[in-house]
């Protein structure tokens, strides 16, 4: 008999894909924490609602999540896998399957098959995942637990903030694209906000829209706007030349504006103290600064 809000999983050395797929499930409340078992004993898991990364069998329908056999010719792993299930059983909509795709089930799903390129001195989420794994092989099954539930728990935390953070940005979705629909060389906001993801989104790469002017903190910042949403190092106008690393004083004697605070070396961000003085900067830039 089936238990309900059960999830089983194999036993011993964890991975990313199947604690994501575990946590996943809890975020999404369609498991209970006290009903997780990590087996290989066929019985139960046979009675757990859902099963991941073991068990030789991938069919959604049975909520049966395995990537290990023969017949499987696809390209996701558990995570992948239960990703796809919320996605078809409409507890996530299509933004917020492809925002977690592109983030990071992707990279799970890539690293646990053996597709991922792996580059010295960049630690992926799975990395990361794998070093809750006890450090002793023949660590006992108590501390293997221990371990991965607070792997899940370290997930669920990652999760909470991904989608609090999509919360956010898509509650400053209309302010975006007003700013959008002026049609002007420069996007202003009144209010410090996330913008490059819904401007992207919503064609940004075609807006003639070459700065952004907000507040940063209690002072404002003029910021180029890159040419498109993969080449965020990169901006269509860089500032001007001479402003490149100043500071303050400096600033303020080649700008010849008083409110200068900051030229990041780098010509894409620059800091003032006012509206005002943040303005002035982009009118000069606008009009005569772009080298």
């Amino acid at each position: 008999m089936i238990v309900a809000r059960s999830f089983g999983t194999h036993n011993g050395t964890f991975h990313a894909d199947e604690v994501t797929a575990c946590a996943l499930l809890l975020f999404f409340d369609r498991i209970d924490r006290d009903k997780i078992h990590r087996t290989r004993d066929s019985a139960v898991l046979a009675e757990c609602e859902y099963v991941c990364d073991v068990g030789g069998e991938y069919c959604p329908e049975k909520k049966r999540f395995d990537h290990h056999q023969v017949s499987y010719t696809g390209e996701w792993s558990s995570a992948g896998m239960v990703w796809a299930f919320l996605r078809d059983e409409r507890v996530v909509d299509a933004s917020q399957y492809a925002l977690l795709c592109h983030s990071l089930i992707h990279g799970i799903d890539a690293h646990d098959i053996g597709k991922a390129e792996l580059t010295p001195g960049v630690c992926t989420f799975s990395q990361i995942i794998s070093n809750f794994v006890p450090v002793e092989y023949n660590a006992p099954q108590d501390l293997q637990d221990k371990a991965f539930f607070q792997a899940v728990d370290f997930v669920l935390g990652y999760l909470e903030r991904a989608f609090g953070r999509f919360a956010y940005i898509e509650s400053c979705r209309e302010k975006v694209l007003s700013a959008m629909a002026l049609g002007n060389k420069y996007l202003y906001f009144d209010e410090a906000m996330p913008w490059m993801d819904v401007f992207f989104a919503a064609g940004g790469e075609r807006h003639p829209a070459l700065f952004i002017i907000m507040p940063s903190g209690s002072h404002w910042k003029l910021r180029g706007i890159p040419p498109s949403n993969e080449d965020r190092m990169k901006v269509r106008v860089p500032l001007p030349l001479e402003w490149a690393g100043l500071l303050e004083q400096e600033l303020k004697q080649v700008s010849q504006i008083p409110g200068a605070l900051f030229c990041h070396k780098g010509r894409f961000i620059s800091v003032w103290e006012t509206k005002e003085d943040a303005m002035k900067a982009l009118e000069y830039v606008l009009n005569q600064g772009i080298k």
